[in-house]
């Protein structure tokens, strides 16, 4: 069985001009996922099948986390 993982990818939701939900996230440079639906949680949802086969395909992207005071 495969180890379970999170990965934290930020995401840019928005209502486009027709009405639809869109989601977009850059899993590492040049590869990023889109997803659309009628509602924002159907948007992400979309997303995050999208990105999750993208994470099989090209593996777990590199992580950085650090604090800033904001």
């Amino acid at each position: 069985m495969a180890e379970s993982r999170v990965v934290t990818v930020p995401v840019v939701v928005e209502l486009d001009e027709d009405g639809v939900w869109c989601a977009h996230a850059q899993l590492r440079p040049g590869v990023g996922a889109h997803g659309e639906g009628d509602t924002e949680e159907a948007a992400l949802e979309d997303l995050r099948e999208a990105l999750t086969a993208l994470i099989e395909e090209f593996g777990v992207p590199r992580e950085l986390s650090i604090t800033v005071a904001a």
